[in-house]
């Protein structure tokens, strides 16, 4: 399958009419994807918990049930952590959409070739796991669909394996306070709880 897309741009798309939802991004790239969007209240970036960001969007998904949730990773890190798409399936957790940035590299450390590369097949991994709605974006007006799904999420959880072409943009770098990252979040979901919004 021929990668096309260009990751930042593509992302940038996704994120184009951000309104209420609140982003998890996986280690590296992602992150730096989701921050040259512009730095966000609803942003939590996990630095260097690979494997941990579908666990992390599934969490905020189940506790805030009226709010979108995107978790923004790429194929390196979804394969560390694959089992999360078992668990996403069995909560079935309606506001919960993953994007995951498969160029078939673990560009994080060099550039290796990843098992996408060589074949694996993320999208077919989490209908077997039980998440329906998963689907393999190629091509550019395929994009709004998605984002729609990113912004009112309704039919259970999602998951869209974005097929990009390789290539490092430039770093585009947030914050790294852990701590500062959650009680930013918490509190612009608590805010947005109060006001009703």
């Amino acid at each position: 399958m021929t990668a096309t897309l260009d990751r930042r741009a593509a992302v940038a798309r996704l994120l184009a009419d951000r309104r209420d939802l609140v982003i998890v991004t996986g280690l590296g790239s992602p992150t730096y994807d989701v921050a040259a969007c512009g730095e966000h209240d609803r942003n939590f970036h996990l630095w260097g918990a690979m494997g941990g960001a579908v666990a992390m969007g599934l969490g905020i998904a189940l506790a805030q049930p009226q709010t979108p949730v995107a978790v923004v990773t790429g194929d390196g890190e979804a394969l560390m952590g694959m089992g999360a798409l078992a668990t996403v399936a069995l909560q079935q957790p309606a506001n919960l959409t993953i994007v995951i940035i498969d160029n078939g590299l673990y560009e994080e450390t060099g550039g290796q070739a990843s098992h996408t590369g060589a074949g694996a097949d993320l999208a077919a991994i989490a209908r077997g796991c039980g998440i329906a709605n998963a689907i393999v974006v190629t091509r550019e007006e395929e994009l709004p669909a998605l984002a729609t799904r990113l912004h009112a999420p309704s039919d259970g959880p999602a998951l869209a394996v974005l097929k990009v072409a390789p290539g490092e943009a430039p770093r585009v770098l947030p914050g790294w306070d852990g701590p500062a990252q959650r009680l930013r979040t918490t509190a612009a979901l608590l805010a947005s709880r109060a006001t009703g919004s």
